[in-house]
């Protein structure tokens, strides 16, 4: 009886640790790199290139590194965005330190507060996918504490890897031994 409790208590215990870090967000740092927030060299060389090859999810944070004293960051309309329009932006960054959560899904424009810089192509247009997975996200408690604890950790962005395993792979590999080491010395 008490070997069953323990099972039990150690896969409940296991669901919740893997339910808990997929409901996590990521920090994101634009363009991969500290200094990617620039006049593009080429059209090739574009954010939204970089943005197209992510995918990004409501909870994840988007940072940028600059020179808070030469550039800024303006998140504004479509609108604004097409036409590098920065006197009304919805929100304006300059501390060369730039962290925006996405709290919704749909697309998110931002281009650079210095209005010759985004001319030449310093701008960032995003689209937010509705949930993780492509299923409808029905928000809970648990997963509303969840994201926010594993969102404040302030752990620093990172860059996204490239030809390795995603983290969701990584996580089920280390979340999946962990599980089945519990469950095997449950019965010893």
């Amino acid at each position: 009886m008490a070997r069953t409790t323990l099972v039990d208590s150690s896969c409940l215990f296991f669901f919740f640790l893997l339910f808990a870090d997929l409901a996590s967000c990521k920090e994101i740092l634009v363009g991969g790199k500290p200094s990617a927030w620039k006049i593009p060299s080429s059209p090739s060389d574009s954010l939204n290139k970089w943005a197209e090859s992510l995918r990004f999810h409501v909870g994840d944070s988007l940072v940028w590194k600059y020179d808070g004293e030469k550039d800024s960051v303006l998140q504004v309309t479509k609108e604004a965005y097409i036409n590098c329009n920065t006197t009304n932006p919805a929100a304006n960054y300059s501390n060369g330190d730039t962290k925006v959560k996405l709290d919704r899904s749909g697309p998110f424009f931002f281009i650079s507060g210095t209005k010759s810089n985004c001319v030449e192509g310093e701008k960032l247009h995003i689209v937010v996918m509705s949930s993780r997975g492509g299923h409808t996200v029905v928000s809970s408690p648990l997963s509303s504490i969840s994201s926010t604890f594993s969102c404040s950790l302030g752990a620093p962005a990172v860059p996204p890897a490239t030809g390795s395993a995603s983290p969701l792979t990584r996580r089920f590999g280390v979340l999946g031994f962990a599980g089945l080491a519990i469950v095997v010395l449950s019965f010893y």
